[in-house]
């Protein structure tokens, strides 16, 4: 009889794809995916460890579940991705309730693990088998259909910025092999893809070698456009110092990579990049924009933003501000710094307070700015979206257009799956409002 899992996702794009690899190797011993949290045998949490109190908001996530299951049945109760590496065993002895705390480079084990609680274990598994993951899901067919779909290339980072968790639970960097990665996009486009974007901690780091040559982001970008079906390719997230001349020659030569550059920052001061142990600076970012706007003036930009990191001053906050104002960051994240145990900037006398709320509040309304006049310039013109989807309990379709501004749209489900024209009507800060005109549906 099959038994029926509710999996909950916090985080990055690279967790929501883990969570559907993860339902693909648990849909072999049985369990069937449910949107009904309240009615589940197995509830897994995928977690994130970036944002500000991932672990306690964790823990008060299982509270909650606790309490729905109160006078039910209890259901297996996972665990799983970043929170579950950084914290391991120390979960299961602090909440009973939890079963299983799998990490990311475990989840080849998941099915075991699962079959093993059955058996009335308790389970943490948080050793680092990135390769043997890979290798382990590249036999199980991915059985996402999403129009615009997630496919992870590499995994880990060897940066080691003074403010990030990440090296300690992702683990080095490794890049999966090339042929692999082609072939699951062929899967991917065959179940109705018709976006890719490329995942990776440090996506543009992707370096694989065999017999023949080596092999970088930017020939997985050369071979996705030959996908007659597939229309659009991003990838996401990048590091500057990884950012080649071969990858950006791609905005000239690849007509399907979309003119949108996530590219991290962190700060416009080059002492703070400094502090944190970037390993670039800011006239080295700024080499990069120049070259891509150059190539193509078209080409957009957004970035992350740590504000208040220890040691930074007024003056090294206004530098940042006048980066942003240099670049018009069209859609960025931007947050206080929040420290991470294990890190080095952890041990730092922090900013206060106030002063750094105060300091998110202003580089806010320039970032907001930004992304609302962009926003602003699309009124009363066409544009090219993908629509990906149907939106719940509404009769309006969403998608995207090149920028990956969210874009809501009247029309009917015939266009999901397609590119087409829409004429803008409206905007806000994070949408864009319009309509399907007649006959303006393309086929790329």
């Amino acid at each position: 009889m099959d038994k029926k899992i509710f999996i909950k996702t916090f985080g990055c794009q690279m967790n929501e794809y883990d969570s559907n690899r993860i339902y693909d190797s648990l849909k072999k011993i049985g369990f069937i995916k449910t949107e009904d949290h309240e009615n589940t045998d197995c509830y897994l949490l995928n977690t994130c460890h970036i944002r500000d109190k991932a672990k306690e908001k964790v823990y008060h996530e299982v509270g909650r579940i606790k309490k729905t299951y109160k006078n039910k049945n209890k259901p297996i109760m996972i665990v799983a991705g970043c929170v579950a590496q950084a914290e391991n065993e120390e979960m299961l002895k602090r909440e009973p309730f939890i079963d299983i705390v799998i990490g990311p480079q475990s989840y080849h084990k998941i099915n075991d693990v699962v079959a093993n609680h059955i058996q009335k274990q308790k389970v943490e598994e948080t050793d680092f088998d990135t390769m043997i993951k890979f290798e382990y899901f590249d036999n199980i067919k991915n059985s996402n259909n999403k129009v615009s779909s997630f496919l992870t290339i590499q995994e880990g980072c060897d940066k080691f910025c003074n403010f990030c968790v990440v090296p300690f639970t992702r683990g080095p960097e490794y890049s999966r092999p090339f042929s692999k990665i082609l072939k699951e996009a062929e899967v991917l486009v065959k179940n109705g893809a018709r976006e890719i974007t490329l995942l990776g901690q440090n996506v543009n780091a992707y370096l694989y070698e065999d017999s023949k040559k080596k092999y970088r982001l930017s020939n997985l970008i050369n071979e996705l456009e030959k996908f007659s079906e597939l229309h659009r390719i991003r990838y996401t997230t990048s590091h500057p110092k990884d950012m080649t001349d071969d990858l950006i020659e791609c905005y000239s030569t690849n007509k399907k990579l979309m003119p949108f550059v996530h590219l991290p920052i962190q700060s416009g001061s080059n002492k703070i990049l400094k502090l944190m142990n970037r390993k670039h600076t800011v006239e080295e970012y700024l080499h990069i924009y120049n070259k891509l706007k150059k190539i193509n003036p078209f080409i957009e930009f957004s970035s992350d933003f740590i504000i208040s990191y220890p040691g930074e001053t007024e003056e090294d906050f206004n530098q940042t501000i006048e980066l942003i104002k240099k670049i018009k960051f069209i859609n960025s994240f931007s947050f206080i710094f929040s420290p991470r145990p294990g890190t080095k900037a952890a041990a730092l006398d922090q900013i206060d307070k106030e002063e750094s709320k105060e300091r998110l509040i202003k580089i806010q309304k320039y970032l907001f700015d930004y992304q609302l006049k962009m926003n602003k310039s699309f009124e009363n013109k066409f544009i090219d979206v993908l629509v990906e989807n149907k939106l719940r309990d509404q009769n309006k379709l969403f998608g995207r257009n090149k920028y990956l501004n969210s874009v809501i749209i009247e029309g009917n489900k015939s266009f999901i799956g397609k590119s087409t024209k829409v004429k803008i009507e409206s905007f806000n800060q994070n949408n864009l409002f319009g309509k399907i005109e007649n006959n303006k549906m393309r086929a790329a």
